[in-house]
């Protein structure tokens, strides 16, 4: 199923209370008490936004925004008791969209949620237009409105690291980018493993090469990084 917002909060009574008020005012709202059942909803279901708590049990809403960072983009609105500005600058460093603090007003946290939700709305009619134009020209793009690549006349979509990695290939594209650099750039960490890399590129590929196995798009340059090769394989615009 599909909601307009998922309230990650173990403050049942609250998070009851807030989705029955959305609810009233059209903004289709579940709610869940912890981490793993997050993630579970998450996999078995679609949300344009998130309101998250800090203090989840035994886990922290800073771990789960990192998480869901890495497959969504969707916007994440910290709500919390939690009052110091080092929390406030935590949640917005690691990918938070704002921060409400508690106890909250309905109607304000309403407002912030519609307005989120009204710009969802507007990139994701830009996003389409954009697709279809794309499309109908069958080269190679990436519609960052949508998180995907275009390619010969097919839409492919991309987990949120998945996008940024091809992203940081396609602005260097026909030229080798160094794994460091690849890591500072789609990672912001210079010391990440390669195999965290690898499992990206793998996945890349399956989406995006004929073949996997015998790579013609994204290429390695062993000991020094990948390119993304689009002069030899396909006609790209920007």
């Amino acid at each position: 199923m599909h909601y307009n917002c998922l309230i990650v909060d173990d403050e049942k009574e609250l998070s009851k209370m807030t989705a029955e008020y959305f609810q009233m005012f059209g903004v289709t709202t579940a709610y869940v008490e912890s981490a793993e059942e997050c993630y579970s909803f998450l996999d078995n279901n679609s949300v344009d936004l998130i309101l998250l708590d800090i203090n989840l049990g035994d886990n922290s809403g800073f771990d789960v925004c990192k998480r869901v960072r890495e497959d969504m983009q969707i916007p994440i609105l910290f709500i919390s008791a939690r009052q110091s500005d080092d929390d406030v600058l935590i949640a917005l460093s690691i990918g938070g969209d704002d921060y409400v603090k508690k106890p909250y007003s309905l109607s304000v946290l309403l407002a912030k949620v519609k307005v989120n939700l009204r710009r969802i709305e507007q990139l994701r009619a830009a996003g389409e237009k954009n697709s279809r134009e794309m499309i109908e020209s069958g080269r190679f793009y990436i519609d960052e409105t949508t998180m995907s690549v275009i390619r010969d006349g097919e839409q492919i979509q991309l987990k949120a690291k998945e996008f940024d990695l091809i992203k940081c290939l396609y602005n260097h594209k026909n030229s080798i980018v160094k794994k460091e650099a690849l890591f500072e750039e789609v990672w912001g960490d210079a010391f990440y493993g390669d195999g965290t890399l690898n499992v990206h590129i793998r996945k890349l590929r399956e989406k995006l090469e004929e073949n996997p196995n015998k790579p013609k798009l994204i290429k390695t340059v062993w000991g020094t990084g990948y390119m993304l090769d689009l002069e030899n394989n396909i006609e790209a615009d920007s």
